[in-house]
Formats: C-alpha cells, structure tokens, sequence
C-alpha cells in the first residue's frame, strides 16, 4: 500500500479540501498534509469539515477516482457494472469499443495485472483514505465529536469507511470464511498494512456501520438524498450481516429501516417507466434510499454510468456497446411483470437494452450529452428482498413471505402463489425475484456472493454463453492487482 498511499497523498487536494466557495485550498504540500495540520485548519475555517465530507462524496461520481483516465473509471456506478456483469445478470450487447470487455470475458479476475482490478482497490481504498483524514480530524476513532454537526461528519466519515471494506470484500474475497485472510486494514492513515482475518475485518466494519446508525439517529438530511442518513447506514449494516450469514442481524436491521417508513417501494409505473417522476433517473423518486442528484456543474458526460448504461445517451451504449438483460433472466419473467417490459431490443441486435428502466429525460437515442440523470445507490425495495431473504434463512417463513410479497404483489397481477412456497423453494423465489427487480443497481454480485450461488451465463452471452461458474470461483472473484502485491511487503 506504499504506493497507493503517496497516490493517496497527492490527490488529497483534490478531492478532499475545497474551501468555501469550492475553490482548491492552498496549504503546505499535499503530499505531507498532516491529520494535525488538517485539524488546525478546520479550527481556523469549521465550515472545511462540511468541505471535506462533500469531497468524499465527491469520490463516489467523479472521474478518474480509480487511478486512472480510462472509461470505466467513474466512481461507484462502475464498479456497480463491473459486479453486474460478473454475476451474469448484465450481459455486454456489444464488443467494439472494449471497455468492460475484461470483466465480461473474464480476464480481469485471472490477471492481476489487469488494470480493473487496479481501479477498484484503488477506489476504495482512497475512499478509507479519505474517510479516515476526516475521523483523526474530527478526535479520532474513539473520541466522538461533540458538536452535533461534527457527529453527522465524523458517522458518514465511519460510514465510508464501513461501506468501503464491505465492497472490497465482497470482490476481493471468494466469500466470508471467518478464519481466512481478508484484505489490508487500515483505521488511521499508514503505511502498508497486511491483511487481516475475514471474521476480525468484518467485525470492524459492522462496528463503523453500527456506530454510524447510531450517530445519525434524528439526522435531516432534507429533501436532497445525496446525504447518508440512518436509513442508509443500517440498510449496509444488513448487507453486511447477511453476507457473514448472521441471518437474524441482517433481519432485524433491514425490518428497523422497512419500519422507519420513510421511503414506500416504488410503484409499477415507476419501475417501468411510466410514471412523472420516471422512477430511476430521479433522485426524488420516494422508493430512493439514496442517491446523487446529478447537476451539469458535476460535469458528467461521455465517461460515466448513464454513457455506459442508457442508449438514450450520447456515449457507449448508444454507438455500439448496450448492456444488456440475461436473456434466461428475461424469458422467464412472466408477461404480466412491469419488469419485462423495462427491455426492449431497441437496436434489433438480440440485445434487449434498459430502455424503459434507465434512460434519459426525452428519450432520444444519444440525445444526453451532459448528464443531468441522476445516479441510484439504493432504494427501499432492497430492503424488503433482503429482509425477506434473511428472514428465510433464519426459520421465519411467514415473515420472509410478507416481505417478498410486498414487492412481487407490485410487478405482476397475483402474487398469492408466494403463500404455497417453503424451504429451498421459497429462498429460490426471493433470488431469482432479486435479480429481476435489481437489475443493473449493482447488487446482484452481492446476492450471488451471499447466496452461494451457481452462476450460468446465458445464451446471449458474447463470450461465455452456456459456461457454469460457483459462486467462489477464481473467475468471479477480482484480484489483488500488482500494484500492490508488488509494494506492500506484509502480503
């Protein structure tokens, strides 16, 4: 890590320490900035705390926050992709351009050389970078701020943080084995670090998680989502006990949230697209969790999640790279779900596109040249799967049914065969209804992870159509990438 650690160094101005008015921040060299150096000028000028925090989020959306100038690099709408792809949900419907090629085919996950596997690390590791900046400048990780604003700051800080080693486990780890090693851990800013067990690593990050939900109890974020809240905090402390399979845990914290009631699941015409606000490409969609309201000042263009995704933006998979739906994953939606209709081969390519489920504001195709869709991080319905995923697993059954059918009794016309079903039968039906209501929010990877699933990818698959891969296999799993394996001496 001693070199993503000077990397880390030198964007610090960059990403993290806008003054007021968002112009850069002129300070002693970057690369030497102190924790102590960033605390005396949070004294002179407070409101650079609320500055650096907008700088983190900043990470999740702007270009090139992965190290690197290529097309896939835009924060965490792209590894959301990446996850995609991998669990064969998300099919690339074209291979002329190349990007993502990689991991559709399967060769960033047997090459650590490959620069995929670069950007990812590299991503989330400069978000605990960050994150940990803003917890030694706000007391340090057992020292809570006093001032209630600071508690806000100092819990997303934890949040990030917490969020970040969920991610890097998930990809980089062939699922959670406790006695196994994990990945390097870092709670303050350091040198290279080795690796840590699986079971000690997640227990430090359900620990950031808890204290966040904690910390942000009462918190208003208003009306703008881009903020994390409680809801957002406990809903990632689920996603984490559920893949350690500590069922109850994940139960418990997704129904808190589920009871809070501040978000309903969004409605039929807002998942296919029929509806004012169209339901994915507007942050103030009630379903949404949280999420990026997407502004031109944010200057998002050709490199980004909407170029990758909506053929109704001027970028990749308008001109010849469209991601596609698992066409199995298509075919076996029965005629009367809204979801079905959210595909339409829009191009007579065989590739049946997300034209009705993400796309830009008039529908023109390539007409979106600056991006102002904005970007899903989660919505409510998540909740619901999960907590009916984790509910069946622990032995509650009649609970596990309530939840699913509060979504599925939205997409088709009789949801009332889910009463019928038990045991694998049932925990099946919450999978499959998992990947046909989330897909391309880049949380399918995640269900396979923690469903131990067996990944067949379909026939219209560009490379690896009919090929059957376990949830833990090498080619599903990304690497440690060179860069690290090459300086950090503790590996």
């Amino acid at each position: 890590m001693k070199t993503l650690n000077k990397l880390f160094g030198a964007a610090l101005v960059a990403s993290l320490l806008f003054s007021c008015n968002d112009d850069f921040l002129e300070t002693e060299p970057t690369e030497f900035i102190s924790s102590d150096q960033i605390g005396d000028l949070s004294e002179q000028n407070p409101e650079l705390q609320a500055a650096n925090i907008k700088g983190i989020y900043a990470l999740m959306y702007q270009r090139g926050t992965g190290g690197t100038l290529r097309h896939t690099d835009f924060g965490q709408k792209s590894y959301d992709i990446y996850g995609d792809l991998l669990s064969g949900n998300m099919v690339m419907g074209g291979l002329n351009y190349g990007w993502y090629s990689n991991v559709a085919d399967l060769t960033m996950t047997t090459d650590y050389n490959d620069t995929e596997n670069y950007e990812a690390w590299r991503y989330y590791y400069r978000l605990i970078f960050s994150a940990n900046l803003m917890i030694e400048q706000l007391g340090g990780n057992d020292e809570i701020p006093e001032d209630e604003q600071a508690q806000v700051y100092y819990a997303q800080a934890k949040f990030f943080r917490g969020m970040s080693y969920f991610y890097l486990m998930n990809y980089f780890t062939e699922g959670y084995a406790p006695g196994t090693q994990g990945i390097p851990y870092y709670d303050v800013v350091s040198d290279a670090q080795p690796s840590i067990e699986q079971a000690e690593l997640y227990g430090k990050l359900t620990d950031d998680l808890k204290q966040a939900t904690q910390l942000l109890e009462g918190f208003d974020r208003g009306t703008i989502k881009n903020e994390v809240n409680q809801d957002v905090a406990e809903s990632y402390l689920a996603y984490a006990y559920a893949a350690m399979g500590e069922d109850d845990l994940a139960a418990t914290h997704s129904k808190n949230v589920i009871d809070r009631g501040n978000h309903p699941i969004m409605t039929a015409a807002e998942v296919s697209g029929t509806s004012a606000p169209a339901g994915f490409n507007d942050a103030s969609t009630p379903g949404w969790i949280w999420g990026m309201d997407i502004t031109l000042d944010q200057g998002l263009g050709l490199v980004s999640w909407w170029g990758q995704v909506d053929v109704y933006t001027y970028s990749y998979a308008y001109v010849g790279d469209p991601k596609s739906i698992n066409a199995e994953l298509l075919d076996e939606m029965p005629a009367d779900d809204v979801r079905k209709s959210q595909f339409s081969d829009v191009f007579g390519s065989g590739q049946p596109a997300p034209v009705n489920k993400f796309f830009a504001e008039g529908r023109s195709l390539g007409g979106q040249r600056n991006i102002t869709s904005d970007y899903i991080y989660l919505r409510m319905a998540e909740m619901y799967l999960l907590n009916a995923e984790a509910s069946a697993k622990s032995g509650d059954e009649a609970t596990a049914k309530t939840s699913l059918k509060a979504v599925v009794e939205l997409r088709v016309n009789d949801a009332t065969y889910i009463d019928a079903l038990s045991g694998q039968d049932l925990l099946d039906e919450i999978y499959v209804q998992t990947r046909r209501e989330l897909w391309g929010e880049g949380k399918s990877y995640l269900a396979m992870k923690r469903n131990e699933a067996t990944v067949k990818y379909p026939t219209n698959h560009l490379t690896n159509a009919g090929e059957t891969y376990q949830y833990n296999a090498d080619e599903l799993t990304f690497e440690f990438p060179i860069e690290e394996v090459q300086n950090n001496p503790n590996l």
